[in-house]
This record gives structure tokens, sequence and C-alpha cells, in this order.
């Protein structure tokens, strides 16, 4: 992997990717940013032509009509293809539309540059005003410029988005939730950003992350629905954002859990997609062979459109794009006709997708039986209503991770070498070397070694390690440690790991499943002062070391605060379009959940935590980290 994906967070831009063509009729697209959309004035077909439609015409017939469009309360209530519409259309411009965005933020994120409790949401932690109102604009010349040339505009343009703090944006710092990496500015965008642009996105700025992308509950942001209340992490503010109408859209990151648990938490509608369908490069890395870029959105269908943007092959900056099927299988748009768009679709729910509660994990016990009262509602509603789709829905025993010829490598507690006096687990034999390989510590040390002392000191206690009988950690000891494991070793542990893919593939196989349903949360979430995940999934890491894809959205609220329940789709890797058009299947027939707003939070008590350099939130727990050798050390 490029050694640029750790150093300042940028990336080469991806100049060079392929313009691969819409598929898959009206209802699809695939391909990378480039994909052009619909003109504002499409030319006519010739209706005695053999030719196929354009891309931008194919496009065009998977937005809205817009005399199909509800009419919102608001403009930042519009969803990012209602949005796309109403703009070829001229209805709105893109300037009002960020401008829109803008003065919410102004009026409910509250102080910048806080990684702690602002009094507010704190989705965003900077934002790129100026920078935002230019590209509006630009977006707006280009509509009108179209009227007269037809030319093909891209699928984003005018939306506004908001990035992960650990992802590049040119010009901006990246700082992955800590003031530790202050003056860590991106030289180029991320390959995603990058796309992003490449659609006409206008990009708001950062949203605000965990710190160091460690937790998976988050403290720094208020939750979109009740601030008091945690958010998710590690991508928090991209799972507040888009559902506190702070940005039509949000990138998010995830290694393990950041960005199914943020959609969840929110009630947002969010895409962790396969391992290799988006890359990475310009991201701050957290564990190579792990992190993935997704979107999350308010609905499916945005979510879907922009994850087709950002897809696809770069294979000078992130090889593992190589790794996904090229072209990549059409992305759905659309739900499908009729009342049972589900027909012939089998949804396993696996009783062996254990879940954690103040016990401890509830091996033994079915998922539903850990479930509060209002989850366990909705998620038999679900069920019912998947089923009045034409789905057949079932219990299956899934596979049972706590037996060790099921799972050779994600918690196994088999130790396969021993290195500098410290045990290589089948995990670490894999990401160790992944992480030694892009300079993981040496450019944390490059970068350190210019920063104030303080800073230096926080990014040693967070990256740094210390071997038995040495008295201070230091960056080249975890090197060391990473750059020793045995070619050997390493082959074994990724030979373990297609082994677990394997075993989880055979055990939906053999139910006849094609994907199935969890929830990530099952009672309602804690508050920032201390509660985080009451009852979560205790294997949340699994779909990241199988690099299984899966959409997250919502099907209810809870009965006292009315925090959003949400449920989740997870299939085998690439799997994203069956998953995914499912999931639009379902929000076409029942809207009400992911339409839902929420009420504006009091502005009348904004406070801003002093400047703290390693993290403002509560250390967490290692049952609760993003860090999948922390989290799965926790297991063991």
């Amino acid at each position: 992997m490029p050694e640029e994906r750790v150093t300042s967070p940028g990336a080469t831009p991806a100049t060079g990717f392929s313009r691969r063509a819409v598929l898959g009729g009206a209802a699809a697209v695939t391909g990378a940013a480039a994909v052009s959309a619909a003109v504002a004035t499409p030319a006519a077909a010739d209706p005695g032509s053999d030719s196929v439609p354009s891309a931008a015409a194919r496009l065009l017939g998977a937005l809205p009509a817009v005399s199909a469009i509800k009419k919102r309360s608001r403009l930042v209530d519009y969803e990012v293809v209602e949005l796309a519409a109403l703009m070829r259309a001229r209805v709105v411009t893109a300037v009002q539309v960020t401008t829109a965005y803008l003065d919410r933020i102004d009026r409910f994120n509250g102080p910048f540059e806080t990684y702690g409790d602002n009094g507010l949401y704190n989705a965003f932690v900077r934002i790129d005003r100026e920078g935002a109102l230019a590209q509006a604009a630009a977006a707006d010349a280009r509509f009108a410029r179209a009227r007269h040339t037809h030319e093909d505009l891209p699928p984003l343009l005018g939306i506004p988005f908001g990035v992960k703090d650990s992802v590049a944006v040119k010009g901006l710092e990246a700082k992955d939730g800590s003031h530790a990496f202050d003056g860590n500015a991106a030289l180029r965008d991320a390959t995603a950003v990058h796309r992003l642009r490449e659609a006409g996105a206008v990009i708001l700025g950062h949203t605000v992350a965990s710190a160091f992308s460690g937790s998976i509950t988050g403290t720094f942001a208020g939750n979109a629905w009740n601030k008091a209340y945690v958010p998710g992490g590690s991508s928090q503010g991209s799972g507040v954002a888009p559902v506190a109408r702070l940005a039509a859209a949000a990138i998010g990151e995830e290694t393990g859990g950041s960005i199914m648990m943020p959609s969840a938490a929110n009630g947002a509608s969010g895409i962790k997609p396969s391992l290799g369908t988006t890359s990475v490069a310009g991201l701050m890395p957290l564990s190579p062979g792990y992190d993935v870029l997704g979107p999350i959105a308010r609905s499916v269908r945005d979510a879907s459109l922009i994850l087709s943007v950002i897809l696809g092959p770069d294979p000078a900056n992130d090889p593992l794009t190589l790794s996904a099927p090229d072209p990549f299988p059409a992305m759905p748009l659309t739900a499908r006709k009729g009342r049972s768009p589900l027909a012939g679709t089998t949804i396993g729910i696996p009783q062996t997708d254990w879940m954690r509660t103040s016990r401890g994990i509830q091996t033994g016990t079915s998922p539903q039986d850990t479930y509060d009262a209002d989850h366990l509602a909705a998620f038999t509603r679900l069920k019912d209503q998947l089923t009045s789709l034409g789905a057949t829905v079932k219990e299956f025993p899934g596979l049972d991770v706590t037996v060790p010829a099921n799972d050779p490598y994600f918690s196994s507690t088999d130790v396969l070498a021993t290195v500098d006096g410290s045990p290589v687990s089948p995990s670490s034999a894999v990401l160790s070397p992944n992480r030694y390989e892009i300079r993981y510590w040496d450019a944390v040390k490059d970068f350190a070694a210019t920063r104030p002392a303080d800073q230096a000191a926080a990014l040693l206690a967070q990256y740094g390690r210390k071997a038995p009988g040495e008295t201070a950690a230091s960056f080249e000891s975890a090197s060391r440690f990473a750059g020793q494991v045995p070619a050997a070793v390493r082959v074994e542990g990724e030979h373990r790991r297609r082994t677990l893919q394997a075993n989880y593939q055979a055990a939906l196989d053999a139910a006849g499943v094609d994907f199935m349903l969890v929830f990530s949360l099952g009672a309602q979430i804690g508050l920032r002062t201390g509660g985080g995940f009451p009852v979560y999934r205790a294997y949340y890491q699994l779909p990241n070391a199988l690099a299984w894809p899966m959409v997250s959205f919502p099907v209810g609220y809870d009965s006292t605060v009315g925090l959003p329940i949400a449920a989740q789709f997870w299939g085998p890797r690439f799997s994203e379009p069956q998953i995914v058009q499912a999931a639009i299947d379902y929000q076409e027939h029942f809207p009400q959940y992911h339409n839902a707003a929420p009420p504006d939070p009091d502005t009348t008590a904004a406070k801003v935590a002093p400047r703290m350099l390693r993290s403002a939130e509560p250390a967490t727990p290692p049952e609760l980290s993003n860090d999948p050798l922390v989290a799965e050390e926790a297991l063991r």
C-alpha cells in the first residue's frame, strides 16, 4: 500500500481512473466519480434509433420527477436525489442549498476545533465557508450553461457534504479527533474527496471524529435527536450532520463499527462497503486491510448514489481496490416495482451473533432476548414488514465465532509466534505487517518531530510501544515488532482469515440465506456523560475482519426519549447491490422512519471544553475500541 496514506493525509488525485458507463437501466448506476449525471434539458432520444441511452439519460431516469417530490417544510429536508432533480429543474440553486446548510451550522453546530462538548451538536470540527460558497456558485454556473449546451452534468453537482476529520481535504488540516495532529494539513484531496469534487459535490468541511478514531460510542458530538446522548463513533459528526440537517450527506470511515454505529445511533442511512470497494488513499489509517470509506446520508438511495460515485479502482494509490469486480455491479438508485420487491430473497437472523450487555457477552442467548422492549417491538415489526414485501425472514445459526474450529482468526487465542518478546495473534500477524509496510509508526514519528513537545508527547502516548524489558514507549519499538513478524506467520494469518470467510459463507449457504439482518444496538443508547451502549453486538468488528459490507437504516424510535432504532443488513463481500437494493425497497414502502426530522437543539447553554491534546473523551474501554487489535484482545 502506498506510503502517502500515512504521512500528511493527502493522496494523489485519481486523475487516471476510468470513466466507466452507467449500467442496469434507470434504476442503477455503476462506476467511479466521473460517471455523468443528467443534463438540465436532455436531448430527445430518436425513437427509431437502436443506440444505447447515454449515461446522463439513464441517471436522469433514476431521479424523481419534480412533480413527484413531496414538498418539504425546509430546504434542508430534501434528500440528495431530490435536490439533484430540483437543481436541474432550476427550482432551487446550489448557493441557496449551501447557504441553508451553512446557516444551520452557524445556529446549531457550536464552536469549531473543539474535541469535547461545545454545547451544541459539534458535528463539524471545521468548515471552509468561502470555498463551499465558491463551489456552489460554480455549480450554478454549470447548471445555467447546460441549459444552452446540453452538456452532461456530474451527479452530485451542488450537493453539500461533510467529510470525516481523518480524510484529506486539500488545504484543510485533518486531525483524526485530536489536537495532537494540529498542523497536519493536506496537500491533496483523498481519492474519495477528489471523486466527490469530480461529481460536483460542495465540500463544507470536516466532521468531528472520535479521538484517534478510537471509540465506537463517542462523546464529542451530540446525538442528532438529543445532544445529551452519545452519537456513536468514530465517525461521530458524519453520523450526526445529515440527520441534524447540517449537511446533505457525509463521508465516514470504518475500521470496526465506525460507520455502522453512528448511523444506527443517529438514525442515518449508511453503507459500510466491502474492503476494496472504495479507495482509502488519503485516509489517516488505523488498520490497513480493514479500513474503508463509505457514505452516510438520510436515505439509502442517497447513500447508494454517493457510493456509486466514490467506488472504483485506484491502482496507483490503493491496490486493494483491484480486488473488487471491475466493472463493479450496478448500484441501485430506485426501488423495485410492485408490492413484493423482496420476493425470492431469504434474509437470515444469525442466532449466534452474540450481544454484549452490562453482564458481559451473552453467549448462548438469542440476540433478540437481550433487546429492550422498544427494540424488540421494532425488530418484530421489521420482520413482519420485510415479510409483507415478499422476503423470507428466518432464524438460522450463523457462525458461532466462540467455537475455535469456526474462527481460527478473528478472536482466536492462538499465538502464531513470539516477536520482540510479544505474542503474535492471527489478526496481528496480518494487521501489524500491513501497518509496517505503510510506515504507520515512522510517519507519525516524522510528523511528531516537527511539532511542539506537548503534541509530540501525545502522539507518542497514542502510537508508541514499550516492549518487555524496556523502560519507556517508543515509535521504534512499535515499528520493530511489526517489521519482525515472519513472512510465514503473516501468510498463516492471511490463510486463517480466508478460512473464517469461507466458514461464514458456508453457514449462509447451508441455511439458504442470501444476507443477514442484525441490530448493532439492542437497547436505548446512553448519555454522553458515561452511558455508552448498554446492549450492542459483541462482535461488531467481525464484518471488517470478513471484509463484508453492511447497510444501516432506521426502523423506529424508542418510546421514552425518541431516539432512533436501526437495523443492519449484512452480506458476503461485494454484495452491496443486493443488500442496498433491499434497504431501498424497504424505505420506499416504509418512509416514515428515514424522513423523520429531529427537533432543533436548545442554543442557550453553549459551552466549550478546554483544549485537550489526547482526548476530551473518557478513556475508551477495550471492548468499545475501533482498533481491531485492541477490541479483539478484549474478546480473548
